[in-house]
């Protein structure tokens, strides 16, 4: 028994559109939980925040602008508050060592 021609186009036009509605819920999904490449941030201030107590402050200050520049966030206060930028707070040394002030 053969299949009819329009109902295989019905099936493979059925499966495009749900394969197109499915990655752009993925591209919305991820748009909103990443940062956007546009998005700037002044990193010399940012840095001058969180390093304002240090004991070393220019070691500090290169070591946050080098981890901003890279994550494009810095986060608040002068330490702690890793769970709001976790890619500054991953970044580690040769030595294994946390990066970021």
């Amino acid at each position: 028994m053969a299949i009819p021609k329009p109902l295989i186009a019905a099936f493979l036009l059925f499966v495009l559109v749900v394969q197109v509605v499915h990655a752009r819920e993925m591209l919305d999904n991820t748009a909103g939980s990443k940062r956007s490449v546009l998005q700037t941030i002044d990193c010399g201030a940012a840095c001058d925040a969180r390093c304002g107590l240090s004991s070393r402050p220019n070691v500090c200050k290169r070591a946050c602008g080098t981890c901003c520049a890279r994550c494009s966030c810095v986060p608040p206060g002068t330490s702690g508050n890793q769970d709001v930028c976790p890619c500054y707070y991953n970044q580690t040394t040769h030595g294994g060592q946390r990066k970021c002030p």
